[in-house]
């Protein structure tokens, strides 16, 4: 059968996969590499880095590159025949995976290669064996058969569980919508929004307006609707979506998902000899202890809340009436607006989306020494998509770059970024690095480009700091190329640090530009919009250690049911939050990062990973914002290295000194004294 996720070479047909393709192409992969997995074990004596480590990460990049077109088609491009091939894959990938985990013969060549082989290797190297060592004792490989065995069970059902969390966010997201022929109803939206609700209508044959869940449209709304009744009922959409309230009450419900997720992951944990899974967690992570993340957060409250109280009570008595839960973004809008005389939709028709991207492109040309340029005809998944090269400043090939940064039906929500495919060297076979950026941004409508607001020219920085990570790096070990093997807690670091530059005045004059006119923006708008940075930045801190501490908290406890869960989160709101929530608020069902994604017991690694930023980011400040040099042993100390050297240490070559967490407190515009005296 001629399937293209069988090909290793060149860049996927997506216009040629389909939904039937994926099973078979995995299926295959794995039995090729459980035979090859032998044959390289018995062919290695002994065993040495050449004749056993890097043959196995040849099996691990072949069957990346294999699933990773299937798992990106399946975030934005969700049909219900790719969504069930994608399923019936996720046991055999888990079983494939503690299989390896759990191979004592793995086990023991990797510590031989260490112990006999160590001194001669290079610390990159080490740092994978040491790190696989560890991952095999995570994986259970010391344990007696029966509990091994009940361990991988757990593994298999945990990726169904998380992929079926996913599933019904998605699903519960586009099965909402609301139409409405009465124009007053939609008063105060952007004419954007307005236009986007129109053709959403039209699509569907209907009259009249058509408002969804797509964040964007949401977004809109919450912050612009000036019809309370209208925010109140997409706020109770949105924040019941999956869950046993709201409009599709119990149809998706991800409260007991949640549960079983729990349930399993603290029994996985226990089967290692950890309390929780909180603890098992941080076994690989830069945190120490559970303690030590709580002391952490709850440090980052006591400093904030003061400054965050002020802020909601300034947006109450500015609307000089209660306020509930769908009513702080309207009326936090119309007090930034009052305040700095900026609003977001003032400021969108200077982002149009193809003159920010070149911005983007052209800003991190001059840190990092790059060219990122069309790349050409090449197959995609969709019209939106845009492929981009990125060059050495000499014109050396780095990699490649896919971007899809509008929101559509059958795409999952939020932005992130993914490999397609990573860097390896296997003999004279050069593997270059390609990315995935992907957002959901309101997208063109008629004439109109795509405009962003400034939030979205932040995200997309932040996006593409992930990217570089992964396309800049120079190690040619796979399992340590770009962000692989990179410590969950400092992953974040390169992100969140280019997110700083979507703020300094000379990098929004270079991307900014109005659509019709072409016109810079203006200096007077410009200088608003860098005074209302930290407009609500206690708030906003707040509400990031609010879900930080949850997360914590919630995978260090024994296991809870869909009450428990609801209960630990309003604990955590009474402690840490200023603004009320009402009864039927249900964000801990679509909370994906932990539940769907990679974050369990993590999310305070956004946070962890600024205090990094922040600190790196000053050193720009003290040098010049756009320094190439300082981008140059950014670029060598931090991007370049993946995950071939230990954090701290990258981040000390970078910065000479360890991390010092006033930098973030000034860049939120937090008063570190007043704030430590709190």
């Amino acid at each position: 059968m001629d399937n293209p996720l069988l090909e290793q070479s060149g860049l996927p047909a997506f216009s040629h996969i389909r939904p039937r393709h994926v099973e078979p192409a995995i299926r295959a992969v794995l039995a090729e590499s459980r035979a090859r997995v032998e044959e390289i074990l018995a062919a290695a004596e002994p065993p040495r880095w050449d004749n056993l480590v890097m043959p196995l990460e040849a099996l691990d990049h072949r069957l990346a590159r294999a699933w990773a077109p299937v798992g990106h088609l399946n975030a934005v491009q969700n049909t219900e025949a790719l969504r069930k091939a994608y399923n019936a894959c996720l046991p055999l990938l888990s079983d494939y995976s503690s299989e390896l985990g759990q191979h004592e013969g793995l086990f023991r060549a990797f510590e031989r290669v260490l112990a006999e082989q160590g001194d001669e290797l290079q610390p990159g190297q080490r740092k994978i064996l040491e790190d696989a060592l560890r991952d095999f004792r995570l994986a259970g490989v010391a344990l007696a058969p029966e509990p091994r065995q009940r361990f991988r069970a757990i593994m298999q059902e945990l990726s169904t569980l998380g992929a079926k969390f996913e599933e019904n966010v998605l699903d519960a997201t586009q099965a909402w919508r609301l139409h409405l022929t009465d124009a007053a109803r939609l008063a105060g939206l952007p004419e954007g929004a307005r236009e986007r609700a129109a053709e959403a209508a039209r699509t569907r044959g209907l009259e009249g307006w058509v408002l969804t869940l797509d964040f964007p449209c949401y977004l809109a709304v919450m912050s612009h609707a000036t019809d309370r009744a209208l925010r109140r009922e997409m706020y109770e959409a949105w924040v019941t979506r999956a869950s046993d309230h709201g409009p599709s009450a119990g149809k998706y419900d991800n409260g007991p998902v949640m549960a079983g997720i729990l349930r399993l992951r603290q029994e996985a944990a226990q089967i290692l000899g950890f309390a929780n899974y909180a603890e098992l967690s941080l076994a690989t992570k830069m945190a120490s202890s559970v303690d030590e993340v709580r002391g952490f957060l709850e440090d980052l409250a006591r400093r904030s809340r003061k400054a965050a109280e002020e802020e909601l009570g300034a947006v109450q008595r500015f609307a000089g009436e209660p306020l509930e839960a769908w009513d702080i973004a309207f009326w936090s809008e119309r007090l930034r607006e009052h305040d700095y005389q900026v609003s977001d939709e003032e400021l969108r028709p200077y982002f149009p989306a193809e003159r920010v991207m070149e911005g983007l492109f052209d800003t991190t040309a001059r840190l990092f020494g790059i060219r990122i340029v069309p790349g050409g005809e090449v197959e995609t998944w969709h019209p939106d998509v845009e492929f981009f090269r990125i060059e050495n400043g000499d014109g050396t090939l780095l990699g490649h770059l896919y971007t899809d940064i509008y929101a559509r039906e059958q795409k999952r929500g939020g932005a992130w970024m993914d490999e397609c495919v990573g860097r390896a060297r296997f003999g004279a076979e050069v593997s270059l690095p390609v990315a995935f950026l992907v957002c959901n941004f309101m997208p063109p409508v008629g004439e109109r480009p795509g405009l962003l607001s400034h939030d979205d020219v932040v995200t997309l920085f932040h996006e593409f700091g992930h990217c570089l990570h992964h396309l800049l790096t120079k190690v040619e070990w796979p399992s340590a190329a770009g962000i692989n093997g990179v410590e969950w807690d400092a992953v974040e670091l390169p992100s969140q640090f280019l997110e700083n530059f979507a703020w300094h005045p000379e990098v929004i004059e270079r991307l900014s530009g109005h659509y019709q006119s072409g016109a810079p923006l203006p200096r007077e708008l410009l200088d608003r919009l860098i005074a209302s940075r930290n407009f609500q930045s206690a708030m906003q801190m707040l509400r990031q250690v609010e879900f930080a501490l949850f997360d914590i908290r919630l995978h260090a406890r024994e296991a809870a049911d869909a009450a428990a869960i609801i209960d630990e989160l309003d604990a955590v709101r009474r402690e840490v939050a200023v603004v009320s929530y009402p009864d039927f608020n249900r964000f801990a069902h679509g909370f994906s990062h932990i539940f769907g994604g990679g974050y369990a017991a993590g999310y305070y690694s956004y946070k962890w990973a600024e205090v990094l930023s922040a600190d790196a980011f000053s050193a720009f400040e003290e040098r010049g914002v756009l320094d190439a040099e300082t981008g140059r042993r950014f670029r060598e100390c931090i991007l370049e290295v993946g995950g071939s050297v230990d954090p701290m240490d990258a981040f000390i070559a970078f910065r000479g000194r360890p991390p010092e967490p006033s930098a973030l407190l000034r860049l939120a515009g937090i008063d570190a004294e007043t704030a430590s005296a709190a």
